[in-house]
């Protein structure tokens, strides 16, 4: 029985703990085999602590939205809003999020405006972690780290201050009341944001003695009243002829590039999008591509803007192929794909070549 429980055979030369020279070859392979663990065991340690000291993801950027998810459930059915995206914004940067209508992009704006709240995945801005806020901290946010700009003129502006007071008004509401002289700052920081928007002649008259690019212009020196780190507009520009809505984005760059605030635009103007160094497309709830322009100088002193469009690789590896790109090829259900020495290439699964 003993034999049988062992497996019911005799030992046999070349086994584990076998005889002669065939005992000798696995001494050496178990040697080899031994000396070949350990130096896989110390290059997983040593890949470990390469990760553990590695840079996170989204460590350089002033937002980073990691596989964000928001669910939206109605009558108990559930809406994926977000479904996994990936979003890096630098400092400095000056940002257009375009897409389709139901693409997204409005909830993103929203969660990075601390309006709403992600169902998973992470999300950053400045540092502020999204998803752990509670609502004290989810107010103060609001109040220092970011600035937002409504499409509607009149959520912007309170109708019985002047201008001036409605610049002033978020940093009353933030910080110190009783200091020496504080009035006086908050009056000089309110004159000098309506100066670098350019309409200091404004600052004594109420939003309805504004035209409505007036108020616009009013409505992001207020966003900036508390120095955010990130001003977000949604559709700013969208009940505004194309003359003022060219004002309004001038506004933005002074914004971007004088005062330093980082700015992301949810638009649909192509005026807009087409002006900004960076357009990032949402499509089904993912970043799906994205124009970076850059400005070069001829030899004559000209300068032309050079773009270049990319389609967004995410974390996980997916891309979004252009719906124009699949339909021209018949492309659908799968594909085939080849790894060449500097690039990858895509076919359709019935391709002749292939």
């Amino acid at each position: 029985m003993s034999d049988i429980l062992a497996g019911g055979r005799e030992p046999v030369a070349g086994a584990a703990g076998g005889f002669g020279r065939d005992a000798e070859r696995g001494a050496g392979r178990g040697a080899d085999a031994g000396s070949e663990r350990a130096g896989f065991y110390g290059s997983l340690e040593r890949r470990a602590r390469a990760a553990e000291q590695a840079p996170g993801y989204g460590h350089d950027s002033v937002i980073a939205c990691d596989r964000l998810v928001r669910i939206f459930t109605a009558d108990r059915i559930e809406v994926q809003a977000l479904q996994g995206l990936d979003l890096l914004v630098r400092k400095g940067d000056l940002v257009a999020l375009v897409g389709a209508s139901g693409s997204g992009k409005s909830t993103l704006l929203n969660i990075l405006a601390g309006l709403d709240v992600p169902t998973a995945g992470s999300a950053t801005v400045a540092g502020c972690d999204l998803l752990t806020m509670n609502a004290k901290e989810r107010l103060r946010y609001r109040r220092e780290v970011v600035g937002f700009v409504w499409q509607q003129t009149a959520r912007n502006l309170m109708p019985f201050l002047t201008a001036a007071q409605n610049v002033a008004l978020p940093m009353q509401l933030n910080g110190e009341r009783r200091a020496p002289g504080l009035n006086k700052r908050r009056a000089a920081r309110a004159a000098e944001l309506l100066e670098a928007i350019g309409i200091p002649h404004l600052a004594d008259r109420r939003p309805a003695q504004l035209s409505g690019g007036e108020q616009q212009r009013v409505a992001i020196a207020v966003a900036m009243a508390n120095n955010p780190s990130v001003v977000l507009a949604d559709e700013p520009t969208g009940e505004l002829d194309s003359e003022t809505a060219a004002s309004i984005f001038d506004a933005f760059r002074t914004v971007n590039r004088e005062l330093g605030a980082t700015v992301v635009i949810v638009t649909h103007d192509p005026m807009v999008a087409g002006e900004v160094r960076r357009t990032v497309a949402i499509r089904d709830g993912r970043t799906s591509s994205e124009v970076l322009r850059s400005t070069l100088t001829g030899e004559d002193g000209t300068e032309s803007v050079s773009e270049r469009e990319y389609v967004m690789l995410d974390r996980t590896g997916r891309v979004q192929l252009p719906r124009e790109f699949l339909a021209a090829l018949g492309m659908e259900h799968r594909v085939a794909v080849d790894l060449a020495a500097d690039h990858i290439s895509v076919w359709p699964d019935d391709h002749p070549d292939r």
